[in-house]
């Protein structure tokens, strides 16, 4: 059956019926509308937000409060003289905004958009009679779809690049390639950590283990994971202050520089929806997802809603608080250099996010054994120092090598 293959959505369980079938249908819908809408309203609360850090006053026109500023951006995109330029690469230079929007969406796919997850409930609720859960699927390889499609998602920027058939936006282009290999590899070892604890690669079921603020994965991980996935998940998205591949003092106007009309709309669509996707990631594995906030035994119920609906209120309540941190961001950081960016990524992250890692599979293995774990602790705490002394003698006989050989950093 499909569901015992896939798993994504127990709907699908036994025959397939008229009514579920509506049900997937209306909720790929949902899903579609939702993701449009939200975007459309962040990049008017960036706007907002960004135009009060810097004492202007934003968009205050179209709309109440130039809340339909957006729109009236997509719509004049829509209407302007679409370009193709003459050296490019014609079919792949079309299909390249195409491919960097549709992972956005896809990975929106697989979070839990609400639900009622207590009392062992695992997110499920009733509609017309089936028993389903308020998320488009729920893979059991849902984690690792998340982090394929966000791969995915650099093939569209590295070929709109490539098949502008000019020298800045391919340099644009390969800076993506590079940066997003780099941090790839912080973010999947620090999503091993919650994986590790969690035992699952369902975020229904990553979501549904964390009933209170001392089970959250940010605390049940030890803090260390969440920040290195914040910065790594900044990074992939090419979002302040690691935007080198669009850096328009150096690249004009990076990746994109060719694209004009509908197409450039399409990247900046992508780009906002990946920082509302990435918010809702971080806050589906760390911070409980639709989860209400529990403390002990006290549980801050939102009054006159069921539980289901309440889940949905929480989920966007926690979303936003880290859509207003990356706001923040781009109000506040400077761009990084490239060879910072290089170095955060391969010499700070990625030995940072494997030692860590280590750190908590002994914690586990010696629990599991019946180990002293003061003792286990302790021994992998010296392993990890004495691996950090090693990386950065390393990097101080390296730094002296090129100094030698004349290099400026």
């Amino acid at each position: 059956m499909i569901s015992a293959l896939l798993s994504v959505d127990p709907l699908l369980d036994g025959k397939l019926l008229w009514t579920p079938l509506i049900i997937v249908l209306v909720k790929v819908l949902i899903v579609f509308v939702v993701g449009l809408v939200a975007t459309m309203l962040m990049v008017w609360f960036e706007r907002k937000v960004i135009a009060g850090m810097q004492n202007r006053v934003g968009p205050n026109k179209a709309g109440p409060w130039g809340i339909l500023q957006t729109l009236a951006d997509g719509i004049k995109l829509f209407f302007k003289e679409d370009l193709l330029p003459e050296r490019s690469d014609k079919f792949v230079f079309k299909l390249a905004p195409y491919l960097t929007l549709v992972p956005a969406f896809l990975a929106f796919a697989i979070i839990p958009l609400g639900g009622d997850f207590r009392d062992g409930k695992g997110g499920m609720v009733t509609m017309f009679g089936h028993q389903t859960r308020l998320q488009l699927a729920d893979p059991p390889i849902g984690v690792l779809f998340a982090l394929a499609i966000s791969s995915i998602a650099v093939y569209g920027i590295m070929l709109a690049g490539w098949s502008s058939g000019s020298k800045y936006p391919l340099l644009g282009s390969v800076r993506a390639t590079a940066q997003m290999v780099s941090y790839e590899a912080a973010l999947g070892l620090s999503l091993g950590a919650v994986l590790l604890v969690s035992g699952t690669l369902s975020t229904a079921g990553i979501v549904n283990l964390q009933t209170s603020v001392g089970r959250w994965n940010i605390v049940a991980t030890g803090f260390v994971p969440f920040f290195i996935f914040m910065i790594a998940a900044t990074a992939e998205m090419n979002r302040p202050p690691f935007d080198l591949v669009e850096a328009e003092q150096e690249l004009v106007g990076g990746f994109n520089t060719e694209y004009s009309s509908i197409r450039f709309a399409l990247f900046f669509l992508a780009e906002f929806m990946n920082t509302i996707t990435m918010s809702a990631l971080i806050v589906t594995l760390f911070f409980g997802g639709p989860q209400p906030i529990t403390i002990g035994n006290t549980t801050l119920d939102i009054p006159l809603l069921p539980n289901a609906l309440e889940g949905t209120v929480w989920l966007l309540l926690k979303v936003l608080v880290f859509l207003y941190i990356y706001v923040w961001f781009r109000a506040t950081l400077p761009r990084f250099r490239y060879d910072q960016l290089m170095d955060l990524g391969w010499k700070v992250l990625i030995p940072a996010s494997l030692g860590w890692f280590m750190l908590l599979a002994a914690q586990r293995v010696g629990r599991d054994a019946g180990w002293d774990q003061i003792v286990v602790t302790l021994v992998s705490a010296l392993v990890l120092i004495g691996g950090y002394a090693l990386l950065q003698l390393a990097q101080k006989v390296s730094r002296s090598n090129r100094e030698k050989d004349g290099a400026s950093f």
